[in-house]
C-alpha cells in the first residue's frame, strides 16, 4: 500500500466557535464530506465514515508547556516521546537534543533501509540552499531527518519536472513573492491531482504545509478561512485523483490554526485523519497521541 502523509503544522481539533476557530466557520466541502457533514472541530472525533476515520491526538504527552514544531515533528518521525525523554518541548527548529533523535533519518530512514521508495515531495527554493549551506538557517525537524537518512530534498529543477510541489501548492509564490521566472502554476484542483500522481511513484510521500502555522500566528481569520477554502480545493483534485486502496494521513504536531485568540500554540488535541477504503484505514495501532502516528504508519505499509 502507498501512503502519502500530508502534514498540517499548527493545526488542532478546537470548538465550535466561530469567533475564534476558522474550521467553524469555513466552508470546507470535500473535507465536510469525508466527515459525514461535520466539520473538523474536537466534537467530532473519533469518527468512522465510508471514506474516512478521524481521531484526536494528545500533543502534550504528559509534558508541561505548550507543544512545539521541532520536537513535535520529532515524535512524528520517530514514535518516540521526544519531549518526555529530553524534559521539554521545544522549538520551531530543533535544538541538539532533539536533532540527536533524527540522526537516523527517522521514519524516512526506516523505510528506506528496509527498500521502501520514500521522499518529501516539497519543492525548496534556492534561497532555502544558500542559506543552509551559508550556515544562516538551519534545517526543521522533517527536513532534517530526510537528509539524514541519505534522501536529497527537491530543487527548482524537480519542481520544473513535476516531480516535486510547492508548499503553497500553486507556486504562484515563487513567481510573485520569490521572483523566479518560467515557474509553472498550478490551479488547486490541479495541485490535488499532482499530490496524487507523485504518491503513486512512491512508498510514501510526505508534504509538509507550513503555512497553516503562520496562519495561525498571524491570528487574522478572513486569511485563515481563505487558506482552509484553498486547502480544501486541493483535497477536491486530490480526491478526486487519489487510488481507494492506498492511504491518506493528515496530521499536525500541536494546535494553533483553530483557535485565533491567541497567537501562541495550544494544548488541544491534533487530528489524525485515515482517507481511503475500509481495507486502508485498518491499521492495528491504538492511536492516542503523537507517538502513535510512527507505528500506525509501518502497519499500514507493511
Amino acid at each position: 500500500m502507498k501512503i502519502l502523509f500530508i502534514f498540517l503544522d499548527g493545526v488542532g481539533l478546537g470548538a465550535d466557535d466561530p469567533l475564534i476557530n476558522p474550521f467553524a466557520r469555513a466552508e470546507m466541502p470535500n473535507l465536510q464530506e469525508l466527515l459525514g457533514g461535520q466539520k473538523l472541530l474536537a466534537s467530532t472525533a473519533p469518527f468512522t465514515g465510508e471514506r474516512a476515520s478521524l481521531y484526536a491526538l494528545d500533543a502534550s504527552l504528559g509534558v508541561a508547556g505548550l507543544p512545539q514544531s521541532a520536537t513535535g515533528q520529532a515524535v512524528l518521525l520517530t514514535g518516540r516521546n521526544v519531549p518526555a525523554e529530553i524534559g521539554y518541548h521545544y522549538g520551531p527548529k530543533p535544538d541538539r537534543a532533539t536533532a540527536a533523535h533524527l540522526q537516523d533519518g527517522g521514519l524516512f530512514g526506516k523505510l528506506t533501509r528496509a527498500g521502501k521508495r520514500a521522499a518529501l515531495v516539497n519543492a525548496y527554493p534556492p534561497g532555502y540552499f544558500q542559506g543552509i549551506d551559508s550556515g544562516k538557517r538551519i534545517y526543521s525537524s522533517i527536513p532534517l531527518a530526510v537528509t539524514r537518512a541519505g534522501l536529497s530534498l527537491f530543487t527548482t529543477a524537480d519542481l520544473l519536472a513535476g516531480r516535486a510541489i510547492s508548499a503553497d501548492f500553486t507556486a504562484e509564490a515563487w513567481s510573485e513573492r520569490l521572483k523566479i521566472p518560467d515557474i509553472p502554476t498550478l490551479t488547486l484542483p490541479e495541485a490535488g491531482a499532482r499530490l496524487a500522481a507523485l504518491s503513486n511513484r512512491l512508498d510514501f510521500a510526505f508534504f509538509e504545509y507550513w503555512l497553516s502555522d503562520y496562519a495561525g500566528h498571524g491570528q487574522d481569520m478572513d486569511k485563515a478561512q481563505t487558506l482552509l477554502t484553498n486547502f480544501d480545493a486541493v483535497l477536491g483534485g486530490l480526491l478526486a485523483a487519489w487510488e481507494g486502496e492506498n492511504l491518506i494521513l493528515i496530521t499536525s504536531d500541536h494546535g494553533n490554526l483553530e483557535d485565533l485568540s491567541t497567537r501562541r500554540h495550544t494544548a488541544n488535541p491534533v487530528p489524525l485523519l485515515l482517507v481511503g477504503n475500509a481495507s486502508a484505514r485498518n491499521i492495528s495501532v491504538n492511536v492516542t497521541d503523537l507517538t502513535s502516528v510512527f507505528p500506525a504508519i509501518l502497519s499500514a505499509i507493511g
